[in-house]
């Protein structure tokens, strides 16, 4: 069998520019006189890691920071805006994991973000829900987050399938070399900020998903 694995939650609806807002909110809150513009956060996506990222601007910038506390209520107010902000699933979200489901595939969501962000993204769509998915990979169930391969392996091995079988999903250029890294197939499906990325890797780089596309190149015919 066949198993379709979507990467992160910005796979599923595109949350980056919340995340960024969540981020300078998270500093004001703080105290720190940080604001990162689009620009500068788009640059900062080739790596994940937002507590790291955290970590990583105050070292270039001279200052000590507590990047985990900072990051803790970055977390919390990014889930209040995706309650209240309301958000669309991405172009051919809702149509891909209908023909998954339509053809015998099994669904994933293989990311390395905090429970709780996965479950207030979900619970912000009326169509999705974890219970859409046969295996749901948080940062909590693996030892290393992405890039390292890990968190696809875990998933694999769920599911009971082999990485041959598999075709991943993912936003970012650390996605890409986590999927790719677990030997597993990779479309680049960049997000707002993420689309200048080096997606060289994947298999190919979409603005939308085809559903159709995808179900080729999951049974191996393309």
């Amino acid at each position: 069998m066949t198993a379709l694995l979507f990467g992160s939650i910005s796979t599923l609806a595109d949350t980056s520019e919340l995340q960024r807002r969540a981020f300078n909110d998270a500093f004001a809150e703080h105290g720190l006189d940080w604001n990162w513009s689009r620009e500068e956060y788009s640059e900062m996506l080739t790596s994940n890691g937002g507590a790291a990222r955290i970590a990583d601007y105050a070292s270039s910038r001279g200052q000590e920071v507590d990047s985990a506390a900072v990051h803790s209520t970055k977390s919390e107010l990014f889930r209040k805006l995706l309650a209240t902000e309301g958000i669309e699933p991405r172009p051919g979200v809702l149509d891909t994991v209908a023909a998954a489901r339509d053809h015998g595939f099994k669904l994933g969501l293989v990311t390395t973000t905090s429970p709780d962000n996965v479950s207030a993204l979900l619970d912000s769509f009326e169509e999705l829900s974890a219970a859409s998915f046969d295996i749901v990979v948080d940062k909590t169930t693996v030892a290393e987050v992405k890039p390292d391969p890990d968190a696809y392996r875990v998933a694999v091995d769920g599911l009971g399938e082999n990485a041959a079988d598999c075709i991943a999903i993912e936003d970012n250029v650390g996605g890409v070399e986590s999927a790719s890294a677990a030997s597993i197939r990779c479309v680049a499906f960049p997000n707002s900020n993420t689309v200048g990325g080096d997606f060289s890797a994947a298999v190919a780089t979409v603005d939308r998903l085809d559903p159709d596309q995808l179900v080729r190149w999951a049974e191996g015919r393309e």
